[in-house]
């Protein structure tokens, strides 16, 4: 079953690169008590992800935060030392938090994965955005299609906050 608004984020685990090293952050790390913007993206570095997705919330970072959003972070399916690699190759570190879900268990739990195995990609994350308080989804906006980032762009997000 695909989440909607009013759910509450399933249990899960990310990964995230610190000056340590790799580490595991839960969703209720990251959500409990914050009010958060979530987007995924089907791959770091791939072409809408890495040419149009990332860099909007990237620039409109600053608007966002000033509308009461405590984070922002994005998720793909991609491993944490590619999560890391693109955050710091695109501007994003420190100003996204970057969530790697390499094995596809948040985007399965949430019901939004996506099989690229024609592609060779194998299971990813539908591309899509979302607005989550203390851990309950207040908007969403999923793509019809992974080479688009309208409805779940910044622009498009940030008039929902």
């Amino acid at each position: 079953m695909t989440i909607k608004v009013g759910d509450k984020l399933p249990q899960a685990t990310f990964r995230v690169m610190t000056g340590e090293g790799p580490a595991a952050k839960t969703t209720d790390d990251l959500f409990k008590g914050k009010k958060v913007v979530l987007f995924a993206v089907p791959g770091a570095f791939t072409p809408t992800c890495h040419k149009n997705h990332l860099p909007g919330f990237i620039e409109k970072a600053a608007d966002i935060k000033a509308k009461g959003v405590d984070a922002i972070m994005v998720t793909s399916t991609n491993d944490v030392f590619v999560m890391d690699a693109w955050a710091k190759a695109t501007g994003g570190e420190g100003v996204i938090e970057f969530l790697s879900d390499g094995n596809a268990d948040f985007a399965r739990e949430i019901g939004l994965s996506l099989d690229g195995t024609g592609f060779g990609l194998g299971t990813r994350s539908q591309r899509y955005s979302m607005i989550v308080e203390d851990g309950v989804v207040s908007a969403l906006n999923v793509e019809d299609g992974p080479g688009k980032a309208d409805i779940s762009g910044a622009v498009a997000l940030l008039e929902k906050l």
